[in-house]
């Protein structure tokens, strides 16, 4: 790598870091801290725990390990026994950080009563996780916070209706069957679902005989601690280019412009004749005008409700809240504005359709399987051996963001309750995420941290393996709007490998599982989870009923008549080959 672009990736992050240090250093800590390997953060915390430092050091530490009735009794304690504004302030950051805005509240209360002077950025900072947006900046400048202040207005103007201006390109002729994707982030640099399912698409498109490009989102992935980045990644064929300004431009409709203006430079030089990218509706922003600038057509593809996702680590409030709002309209109207609608089910391509968009131009795209998910999968035991785990029992696991509404403390807890009566059973938890920590602690306090394994995130190349170690798949997925809209990738990876999946029994996931090819149970119910899991184990959890083993080899002929990626692509290349540009 050139040394000038170390530098410019060098400046670029920390002129981003010195800006959020300046505006707000506690939403820095936390950036950082999510940044980092999970496993090094615990141990930080651990760290910090053992200080015996006052209650905002141990209420930050007990909610960076994921220990909540921890982190829940230090906050509590706090407000019964006062302390000082600044303190009070600081406690309330932390509560809102934890998830408990009642507690943020209630601490911002004792602040008022205690005559703060300021306390304006914990006040916005609530106002803002509320969806509050104007009266969050509206805190700001009365408190003349106007740095802060337009940082948030930037982003308020975007969710409003603002779109970046270019200057329309005369003469583009764009080459055939050349696609340029527009990404939020991509490999090798994340490992996510979403990352892996561009890949897939993108890998399908070239082997059909495309010129397949893709452009990250502006500052990627340098922003997420990724110094050493190049300018282009090339991977399966697939070009990968970064857009890393020396620094970005202040403010979030500025970048925006940013990107679309880079977007665009780069677009001239790979000359593409069609422009696709996915949620969320920021990048649908860009790709209009850009593909507007060009005269050629552009995909949006809807991979999940983002506003629902915002909304569900929340009050039912929030769906009320100016920031639904304006998220909601706004997916909609980009939705509306594209050539062609890509998404994973028919639960989400209902929802598009009732957003306004016309249904002749939605395409189901549905979570697939490729390259070394199509060759024959190996005995689970075979895959424990060759992970280094202990090869007897049954395991039952996942593979996945380690996300609360994935609802894996249910699986921990059905877990709990299935080992008394079958301590052959093993559980697997593979992935990394914000809920890691506390799935940690919780296997503590259910008495089985001895019995489950938690791999954090694998390599990309050792994923199916983890897949093949499983012998019972679970999806216990809470019961939220995006959860009932929204199909994963990973069952269906399962699926491949001959894993039968035990699923929570919601609208998308029916899409994937039925009652003849795995077990559906109640959402967020535990002995409905266990029970469903009870019936495929035998001999106190040493082997699988043989209907089990069944029913995995017919699922594994199902996806692979059903859902790869070489059929997706098929199905989405020919729909470029209709496209007209959208008005």
């Amino acid at each position: 790598m050139k040394l000038v672009s170390v530098l410019r990736n060098t400046q670029l992050l920390g002129v981003t870091a010195f800006r959020h240090l300046g505006d707000d250093p506690f939403l820095l800590l936390l950036q950082v801290s999510r940044r980092m390997p999970s496993g090094l953060v615990y141990w930080l915390a651990s760290v910090a725990a053992r200080l015996n430092g006052g209650p905002v050091v141990q209420s930050l530490a007990a909610h960076l390990r994921g220990d909540q009735s921890r982190t829940q009794a230090v906050l509590k304690a706090a407000l019964t026994n006062g302390g000082s504004a600044s303190r009070s302030a600081l406690l309330a950051d932390v509560a809102l950080a934890a998830g408990y805005p009642s507690l943020a509240d209630e601490f911002l209360l004792q602040t008022r009563l205690a005559g703060a002077t300021d306390v304006s950025r914990t006040v916005a900072r609530k106002r803002w996780f509320d969806g509050d947006m104007s009266g969050a900046i509206e805190v700001l400048q009365s408190a003349d916070r106007f740095s802060a202040a337009e940082r948030l207005a930037s982003e308020r103007r975007v969710f409003e209706g603002w779109s970046p201006t270019l200057t329309p390109v005369n003469g583009y002729v764009p080459l055939p069957k050349t696609v340029l994707h527009v990404l939020t982030n991509s490999l090798p640099h994340t490992g996510s679902g979403y990352a892996q399912r561009s890949h897939s698409i993108l890998k399908a498109q070239h082997d059909a005989g495309w010129s397949v490009h893709a452009a990250t989102r502006v500052g990627y992935p340098v922003q997420v601690g990724k110094v050493f980045a190049a300018d282009l990644d090339v991977i399966d064929g697939v070009f990968y280019h970064r857009v890393l300004p020396a620094r970005l431009a202040k403010g979030f409709d500025t970048r925006l412009q940013q990107q679309a203006d880079q977007l665009l430079a780069l677009a001239l030089q790979v000359r593409p004749a069609v422009l696709h990218t996915t949620t969320h509706f920021v990048n649908g922003l860009v790709v209009r005008e850009v593909a507007k600038a060009l005269g050629i057509p552009w995909v949006y593809e809807v991979r999940g409700q983002l506003a629902d996702t915002w909304a569900s680590s929340r009050s039912d409030a929030a769906k009320k809240s100016e920031r639904y709002r304006l998220f909601t309209e706004s997916e909609a109207q980009v939705m509306q504005s594209a050539s062609l609608v890509v998404t994973l089910g028919e639960a989400m391509k209902q929802d598009i359709v009732g957003k306004g968009v016309d249904p002749r131009k939605v395409l189901l795209c549905p979570n697939a399987v490729g390259d070394e998910y199509l060759d024959e999968p190996m005995d689970s035991g075979n895959a424990r051996e060759l992970l280094g785990l202990p090869t007897d029992g049954v395991y039952i696991g996942t593979v996945s963001s380690i996300v609360d509404y994935e609802g894996l403390d249910d699986l921990l807890r059905a877990f709990g309750v299935l080992v008394v009566d079958h301590p052959g059973l093993r559980c697997l938890i593979v992935g990394d995420g914000v809920a890691l920590p506390s799935l940690k602690t919780l296997a503590q306090q259910l008495g089985v941290s001895a019995l489950v394994t938690f791999t954090g995130r694998v390599p990309r190349e050792k994923a199916r393996l983890h897949h093949q170690a499983i012998d019972i798949f679970v999806v216990p997925r809470k019961d939220l709007e995006v959860t009932r809209a929204v199909t994963p990738l990973k069952p269906v990876e399962a699926m491949a490998c001959a894993r039968t999946v035990v699923a929570s029994d919601l609208p998308a996931l029916r899409e994937i599982v039925s009652a003849e090819s795995g077990v559906l149970t109640t959402a967020s119910d535990v002995e409905s989870l266990a029970s469903g899991i009870r019936e495929l184990v035998a001999d106190g959890g040493l082997r699988l009923e043989p209907h089990a083993v069944a029913m995995g080899a017919a699922v594994r002929r199902q996806v692979l008549s059903d859902r790869t990626w070489a059929g997706n692509s098929t199905a989405l290349l020919d729909a470029y080959a209709g496209l007209r540009c959208a008005a």
